[in-house]
């Protein structure tokens, strides 16, 4: 699929507003890889170096939308749990909120030969079988099931524009300072 004119150049700039503004690092690419029977991934060369160090370790949790995980390095998780953290408590759809959020959240580490084990609840979760495909998401992996990722990729190509227009038609140029 091809995007030109004035859709793809509002999405362009939202990306690079982003990265300005926020120092936003982020993970670029698709890859389609192989789960063995015990849950194990190999993390590709090109994505293993573009998270850096992973001292620190991953998380990695059901997606809130979609049937697949995510794959977060622990920086950005730990971004994340301040916003969930402001969250009032003594509300009941907070509570659920959180609960849900972080229900199945697993600290994951790569090992010596650059595997991933991906617990079995989450892999039942994702319903994932032996192919799957990494997808970039700006600053976390998704984790998919190969077919699953096609289906919605192939069913959200008739919207895409609409929506495009609709989520990122709402920023002024002016306010990036990039023409």
């Amino acid at each position: 699929m091809v995007f030109c004119g004035k859709k793809w150049y509002i999405f362009f700039k939202f990306v690079v507003v982003l990265l300005k503004l926020k120092k936003l690092k982020t993970v670029i690419g698709t890859y389609e890889c192989k789960v063995d029977a015990k849950g194990r991934l190999m993390l590709p060369t090109s994505l293993k170096k573009q998270l850096g160090s992973l001292e620190d370790g991953l998380v990695l949790k059901r997606s809130v939308f979609q049937p697949c995980l995510e794959l977060i390095p622990m920086s950005e998780w730990n971004k994340m749990m301040l916003k969930v953290n402001r969250l009032n408590r003594f509300v009941k759809k907070n509570n659920d909120f959180i609960r849900r959020f972080t229900a199945g959240v697993k600290m994951v580490e790569i090992d010596g030969t650059g595997r991933l084990l991906i617990p079995k609840d989450l892999v039942v979760f994702a319903q994932i079988d032996k192919d799957i495909v990494l997808n970039s998401a700006i600053n976390i992996i998704e984790i998919w099931d190969k077919d699953k990722y096609e289906n919605v990729i192939e069913n959200a190509v008739g919207d895409f524009a609409d929506l495009a227009e609709e989520v990122m038609g709402n920023f002024n140029d002016d306010e990036d300072g990039i023409s």
